[in-house]
């Protein structure tokens, strides 16, 4: 996978990523917003052994999303299935000072190029709680498509049952939202 853009780089989850990844997450106190799952510091290391075993069971690969060499967030390929040539971008988490710069931009193109011109897929879905506004924004702002929304979809840390947006890009909307994304971060 190429994983260095001007930006951005993304690297394999790694356990030498756990201190600025912890960094990262306290920067903006991340695990208390209430429209997203980010783990708290305190439980980083959960984190972490669930993206070894999701990635060992085949279901996915995580990543620090790097920005002038420190690790600012995180993001993964999910629910991968290569049979039906789909995967999902997901998980994904930016320090505050990160949030609304070129790094998610960036981050989005290096894996959607991965996705659509190394795994050849045909479908890459983003999905996100139908309250994230700020995160329904971004993903649209991508290219992205809205198909619906999944009804009582999960549930979240302090109870509430979640509703969640479905978006997708699919292989034949690829090259113009690429051309898209690459002009959006030569402004940058």
């Amino acid at each position: 996978m190429s994983n260095e853009g001007k930006h951005v780089c993304l690297e394999p989850l790694n356990i030498r990523h756990k201190e600025e990844l912890c960094t990262a997450i306290k920067d903006g106190k991340l695990w208390k917003l209430w429209v997203t799952l980010v783990p708290h510091p305190d439980e980083i290391d959960d984190f972490f052994s669930f993206a070894q075993t999701s990635h060992q069971n085949g279901d996915g690969l995580s990543f620090a999303i790097l920005n002038e060499g420190k690790v600012v967030g995180s993001t993964r390929f999910m629910r991968t299935c290569l049979s039906h040539k789909r995967t999902e971008i997901g998980f994904t988490f930016l320090a505050k000072s990160a949030q609304r710069t070129a790094v998610n931009t960036e981050a989005k193109l290096l894996m959607l190029t991965h996705a659509f011109e190394v795994l050849n897929l045909n479908r890459v879905d983003i999905i996100t709680d139908v309250l994230n506004e700020n995160s329904r924004r971004a993903i649209l702002r991508l290219g992205a498509k809205e198909e619906g929304v999944l009804r009582s979809h999960m549930i979240m840390k302090d109870g509430r049952v979640r509703d969640s947006v479905v978006h997708s890009i699919i292989k034949e909307e690829w090259s113009d939202i690429k051309s898209k994304l690459k002009m959006k971060l030569e402004r940058k």
